[in-house]
């Protein structure tokens, strides 16, 4: 599908990941324009210039252009934000919050300035701290501010399940849900690969997905991200393909179902902290948040979640 003509969107930060999306974004062809922003001027326009060298070789019409003046952000359809202080070997993503939680004090009222009708989605750890802060920060709609949530996570988790069964990964249907962090879990109970529930998927007669299996995954998928920083100093390519992924959800209308994080009202029985779920993201944001069936394991593990959260957002006066 073609981008929507006249599409812009905003990468705010030009580290690893921010420029990772806008890389994503202009080979994919997620809009039709991409400005990068960052308050470090020559790291922005050395950047930009790098990305423009390759335009030739992207998706067609797509430009890109940027810089240091927040004025580049002027108009765009999504703006999504990747500023902030970075995960380091060893730190958790709550460890980061209080900083984060100060530089989007000072971005956000800005942004707004400058891209008043755009849907916002947060990028930086920890995402779901973040995305209740920039929510309160600036009043918008909880559809219209989000975070990209588990979507890696999720899309971690089909490519284990999918090498791990012999299949490709678009057909596996499992998500990651609840805190973007050490808490999330997979919902198991409605995991399936085509039509076959996970835990009945065999191979020569014997079912693969033993529950000591899926524990393990479960970890692994949770550990990804610390093994990645571990090795390469952060995660950029997946976080930037998803990025884009949300990106094209949003463009192009396509009212996709993706686990991103919003500020909950009441699903679950959870309130005013923001967690990931399945919900359909479209035109103009998060259309809907999916009430998803578990079970009482899996219930307790999001009320667990949301509580982590919760604590959280406390220690911070959130």
């Amino acid at each position: 599908m073609s981008v929507h003509s006249g599409s812009k969107l905003a990468v705010v930060g030009a580290g690893s990941v921010g420029t990772s999306l806008a890389y994503a974004a202009l080979i994919r062809g997620s809009a039709s324009h991409v400005a990068l922003y960052d308050v470090n001027a020559a790291k922005a326009e050395a950047e930009v210039l790098d990305l423009a060298h390759g335009t030739q070789f992207t998706a067609a019409a797509a430009t890109v252009n940027g810089g240091a003046d927040i004025s580049v952000t002027d108009g765009a359809d999504v703006v999504v934000i990747t500023a902030g202080a970075k995960q380091s070997p060893g730190q958790t993503r709550l460890d980061l919050a209080g900083t984060n939680v100060r530089i989007l004090e000072q971005l956000m009222p800005q942004l707004l300035e400058h891209a008043p009708d755009a849907v916002y989605v947060l990028v930086t750890n920890p995402c779901d701290v973040l995305t209740v802060a920039a929510q309160k920060i600036t009043g918008l709609p909880t559809s219209r501010i989000f975070s990209s949530g588990t979507v890696l996570d999720t899309s971690r988790l089909r490519w284990l399940l999918a090498h791990r069964a012999g299949v490709s990964v678009s057909s596996v249907h499992a998500s990651m849900v609840g805190e973007h962090g050490d808490t999330e879990f997979p919902v198991w109970s409605g995991a399936t690969i085509g039509p076959v529930p996970i835990r009945d998927w065999k191979v020569d007669g014997d079912r693969i997905f033993t529950p000591g299996y899926l524990a393990e995954t479960a970890r692994e998928v949770t550990q990804a991200a610390y093994k990645v920083i571990a090795g390469k100093g952060a995660t950029n390519y997946a976080i930037g393909l998803s990025g884009a992924r949300i990106v094209e959800a949003l463009l192009r209308s396509e009212n996709a179902v993706l686990p991103v994080s919003t500020v909950l009202a009441g699903q679950y029985g959870i309130d005013g902290v923001a967690l990931s779920l399945p919900s359909i993201v479209g035109h103009g944001g998060v259309r809907a948040v999916l009430e998803t069936p578990m079970d009482e394991g899996e219930l307790a593990s999001l009320h667990h979640s949301a509580e982590t959260l919760r604590q959280s957002l406390a220690s911070l006066g959130i």
